[in-house]
Formats: C-alpha cells, sequence, structure tokens
C-alpha cells in the first residue's frame, strides 16, 4: 500500500476576481519505504503541495490518500488527528517550543498522540531512545536556545518521528545549514526514515539533498513534471 497517493489534486485561491493555481491537477504517489526529493523554484508550489498531503491544506479538487486513508473530506477535527497519528513534520523553522527541552518537545507530541489514540503510550521511553540514536542523549535537558543549529534540526526530526508516523515531510530541513551539517542531517534523515520503513518527501532547492533520495521529481508553476 502506498504510503501517499495524490490523485488530480489542485489547489486554488482567489483574491478578488482573479484564481491563482497554487497546484495544478498534480498527480504522485509514494511507495511506503520511499524518500522522494521535491524541487522546485520558489513559489512553485512544493510546500502547498506537501502542505496537502499532511493534511495542514484542504485540495481544491482531487483526493488525497495517506496510508491507505482518504483525507480529502475529512473535517478539522479529524484532520487534526490525523496529523497528530499518522504523519511528522520538519519545518525550514523547526518551531521548537523555546521553553521546553529538547526531551520535553518530543514528550509533547507523544502526549498528543496518546491523547488522540485514547490510551497511554511509552512517550518517555521513545523520547529517550529517539535522542540517543540522532546523538542527543547529552542535550536532553537542554533548551532550543543553548544547542546549535544543527542539533536543532535533530531534534525536530525526533520530534517528527515520534508518533512512529507512515509519512514524514520536510520542508527545507538543510536550508539554514552549512554544507558540513546539512550533509549530516541528511544522512541522520536517510538513516532513521529507512531504518523505519517510512515514506519521506523532502522539499529543496539543495542540491545535497537529491542524492540521498530514491526519487527525485521536479515542480513548476504548480505542475509536477512528467
Amino acid at each position: 500500500m502506498p504510503a501517499l497517493r495524490l490523485d488530480d489534486v489542485s489547489k486554488v485561491y482567489r483574491s478578488g476576481d482573479e484564481e491563482i493555481v497554487a497546484v495544478d491537477h498534480a498527480t504522485l504517489t509514494v511507495g511506503d519505504d520511499e524518500m522522494v526529493a521535491l524541487v522546485g523554484p520558489s513559489g512553485s508550489g512544493k510546500t502547498t503541495l506537501i502542505s496537502m498531503a499532511g493534511g495542514l491544506l484542504t485540495p481544491t479538487s482531487g483526493r488525497v490518500v495517506v496510508g491507505g486513508r482518504d483525507i480529502t473530506d475529512h473535517s478539522a477535527k479529524e484532520l487534526t488527528r490525523f496529523r497528530a497519528e499518522q504523519v511528522g513534520f520538519v519545518f525550514q523553522t523547526v518551531n521548537l517550543v523555546p521553553f521546553l527541552t529538547a526531551r520535553e518537545n518530543l514528550l509533547v507530541v507523544g502526549e498528543l498522540v496518546a491523547a488522540g489514540r485514547g490510551g497511554k503510550k511509552d512517550a518517555g521511553g521513545r523520547a529517550d531512545r529517539l535522542l540517543g540514536e540522532l546523538g542527543l542523549d547529552h542535550r536532553a535537558r537542554n533548551l532550543p536556545a543553548q544547542l546549535s543549529g544543527g542539533e536543532r534540526q535533530r531534534v525536530a526530526v525526533g520530534r517528527a518521528l515520534m508518533n512512529e508516523p507512515a509519512l514524514v515531510l520536510f520542508d527545507e530541513p538543510t536550508s539554514a545549514l552549512d554544507s558540513h551539517l546539512g550533509e549530516q542531517v541528511m544522512e541522520l534523515i536517510r538513516s532513521e526514515v529507512k531504518g523505519r520503513g517510512t515514506a519521506a518527501v523532502i522539499v529543496t532547492h539543495d542540491q545535497r539533498v537529491p542524492p540521498y533520495c530514491d526519487r527525485v521529481i521536479a515542480i513548476a508553476d504548480g505542475r509536477l513534471a512528467p
């Protein structure tokens, strides 16, 4: 079963009498353990596309199916639960909670997942294991401001994996990192994603990213390259 399927998906915004087409009839299938790089210029529709894939935006037309679950007509409440349980996000700005430690930033996700699934989960143990895998066990009690850029990005990756998602969506994960750190983060992402049999879509301008992916897809003017 594919981790992600977009069937003829479009997103259209209205500005007065004008229609702005952000994504134009996109069809895409991502395998259940596949890493895909989505590349294109600014304004090409990359972030809009993965926002629909992750249930952050609703398509104007077409269908979005994640792990066999059609989320196209989900309510706002259903989408909130879906995001908490099924998808991991790593944004360009890592958006860590500044007054929580690295470990607590992971635990917030674990608590949301436990609440959504109506049961208790060993969030603490999972957070500790992830931080250890990410080489951050010695930084678990540090606040984001006390971490380097690469360490903050690794915490963001750990947070995205806390809910054991079928699909992880990355928006420019290396854009703020120098060459060495960017390569380190991509090696880490590939290792963690492949080690879990998880699928990933990585939006990027960075030419360091595609070599780590199984497939590269170009997008321009809201259209995926054939």
